[in-house]
């Protein structure tokens, strides 16, 4: 990883100019996904071409500008453009189109050396946070989406018509506190299991293994029932299956226990 500093312009000549620190960073694995996937798009590409140098002088590709045409049509459907070099002509000996053609290696080359490399913007400085804690911020965000995505999706959060900012406000802080207590539920499960060495509860998630989540933790004891103690007869939960009770055990509640 290196750093440096990028400036950005306001829209407005009058608009001050942002500085922010660039941190560039190289991930292997989409250097080779990057290169995975040139491989691929100049393979087709190239079984195109053949196609194409196989029809030519066919009633498909009469003439040069026919050639050209489906030349422009394959470097943009295989987004090659970039590279390809064509050369079409017409031969004097026959009257039939000819094609040469190449993909230009030093653009390709060019294009190879950036694989891999993206870059991150931040507003921190480098005695706030150094390019490694910076590229973790980064990686945990896909924690904080989630959290989002639970936040519309199990907790229901639908549209609501309120009367003042304070009303939003208090709605506002029910639902986070909700979701802090969905979260701590998803927490310590796998906390729990992880102390087990273990990482999936059996039959979580249609019957098979799964990785708990907020949702299925909460969706797996939905049916489960307790029967208020009377008298002498403790509380009692009837019939509960074998993944509720071991989700249970995990969160370390009884709910008979009712002090």
């Amino acid at each position: 990883m290196c750093d440096d500093v990028m400036t950005l312009a306001g829209p407005r000549t009058k608009d001050p100019v942002l500085r922010l620190r660039r941190i560039f960073v190289h991930s292997s694995a989409r250097a080779r996904a990057a290169e995975a996937a040139r491989a691929k798009k100049l393979a087709r590409a190239g079984e195109d071409l053949a196609r194409l140098e196989r029809g030519l002088g066919s009633r498909h590709y009469p003439d040069e500008q026919a050639v050209s045409d489906r030349i422009t049509a394959i470097g943009r459907a295989r987004r090659v453009s970039t590279y390809l070099s064509a050369v079409t002509a017409t031969s004097p000996d026959t009257g039939k189109p000819t094609l040469s053609r190449h993909f230009d290696q030093q653009v390709l080359d060019a294009e190879a050396a950036t694989d891999g490399w993206y870059a991150l913007l931040t507003n921190l400085d480098a005695d706030q946070a150094d390019a490694g804690r910076v590229l973790r911020h980064y990686k945990g965000q896909e924690a904080v989406e989630r959290r989002y995505q639970a936040f519309k999706g199990p907790l229901a959060v639908t549209g609501l018509y309120l009367k003042s900012n304070r009303r939003i406000a208090a709605l506002i802080t029910v639902i986070c506190l909700a979701l802090l207590i969905f979260c701590l539920i998803e927490r310590q499960i796998r906390q729990a299991l992880a102390a087990r060495g273990a990482t999936k509860i059996n039959g979580l998630y249609a019957g098979r293994p799964a990785i708990p989540t907020g949702k299925l933790i909460l969706d797996a004891p939905a049916g489960i029932r307790l029967i208020p103690g009377t008298g002498q007869s403790p509380p009692a939960i009837p019939q509960p299956t074998d993944l509720q009770l071991h989700l249970l055990d995990l969160l370390d509640i009884d709910p008979r226990d009712l002090r």
